[in-house]
């Protein structure tokens, strides 16, 4: 049975609400490893949230249907003492977590509406996607992407379809009536991936990706837009490197880029998170202690591990004791875990 006492705001319990995870299965049954380990993960631990994959992606498949989808979400819910972010990836195009394989209608592409350059129908299509995503108990969309299409042939972004343009106020335009639309449907958006990920041209799901000589500071605008109008959402980091930004570190572990240009220069004061740690950019070069050091050194609010099995059952348990003992032994203040605890407070409540 659901614990439903006042819930405790410890630093492990604040810190737990800064963990976002993956897991596999349509179901969440005791009994499997996933199974006992998502359990766990949210009724004795109380991570913040999940991210759902559908069963094309073969390590994490969560959607067969939608019947299935909303007893999922329901049953994630019904584990938590306090509201879960439960989160997809809906761009649609190639990025549709729910389509036609899963019983969901087609969504088309970013570059789609982007070349039609009529927000008012990316708004009607955005309103259709925020509210099946509500119906189905998905209140986190990890869209609209916002990185300019400055170079056609990257593999993980132009090359998908995935981008409104390359013109920052037309990518603005198209994203503003993504976001509104779904906060119609309290279901929040994700910008992403800051800094800009759209001149690159290579994955950084594959490996380490430089874009220190195409990159350039127009990629902002997008997000210096929404600053401007004061509309609530997230920002998801990039796994890019850009040496001019930051001589040492990718976007997702820079306090250079995400502090000191995303928070004091361009002015955001809402929940960052990152990309899926996993992701071969960042684990193939930095271990998972380093890597969640160097995430809240840097200023992110939620860290996005998308395999909660990746180093074993107690992977989640590890993470929060590993940022516990930053802060026991002052790499850390309780203020700055604190801070960001305030922030998914408040985004949650516009759920």
């Amino acid at each position: 049975m659901k614990d439903n006492s006042p819930i405790s705001e410890t630093l492990d319990f604040k810190i737990s609400q800064m963990l976002m995870i993956g897991f596999e299965g349509t179901e969440v049954r005791a009994g499997t490893p996933s199974g006992d380990a998502v359990i766990d993960a949210i009724t004795n631990l109380h991570v913040g949230g999940v991210i759902l994959f559908d069963n094309e992606n073969p390590s994490a498949g969560n959607i067969q249907s939608s019947a299935q989808l909303k007893a999922l979400t329901a049953s994630l819910q019904s584990l938590s003492r306090v509201p879960l972010l439960i989160a997809i990836d809906q761009e649609g195009g190639n990025v549709a977590r729910l389509g036609p394989h899963n019983g969901f209608p087609a969504m088309p592409s970013q570059k789609y509406l982007g070349d039609l350059n009529d927000p008012a129908l990316t708004r009607s299509y955005a309103e259709t996607t925020a509210a099946t995503l509500r119906d189905h108990g998905v209140n986190l969309n990890f869209a609209p992407v916002v990185d300019l299409n400055v170079n056609p042939a990257n593999p993980i972004l132009g090359a998908l379809d995935r981008c409104f343009s390359s013109d920052p106020q037309v990518v603005a335009d198209h994203a503003r009536a993504v976001v509104e639309a779904h906060l119609e449907h309290h279901v929040l958006c994700s910008l992403k991936h800051f800094p800009g990920h759209g001149s690159s041209q290579h994955d950084s799901h594959l490996g380490f990706v430089d874009v220190s000589d195409t990159w350039s500071p127009v990629e902002l605008e997008p997000y210096r837009r929404f600053v401007e109008w004061g509309i609530p959402h997230l920002i998801m980091t990039a796994h890019i490197f850009n040496s001019h930004l930051d001589p040492e570190l990718p976007a997702t572990l820079s306090h250079k880029i995400l502090t000191s240009l995303l928070r004091d220069d361009v002015g955001f004061d809402g929940v960052v998170i990152t990309d899926d740690v996993l992701m071969r950019a960042i684990s193939s070069y930095y271990s998972f202690d380093d890597t969640l050091e160097l995430t809240m050194k840097a200023g992110v609010d939620i860290i996005l591990v998308c395999n909660n099995l990746i180093y074993g059952p107690d992977t989640i348990a590890r993470a929060i004791s590993i940022l516990r003992a930053m802060v026991e032994r002052g790499d850390l203040s309780a203020d700055r875990i604190d801070q960001s605890y305030q922030r998914i407070k408040r985004l949650k409540a516009l759920t």
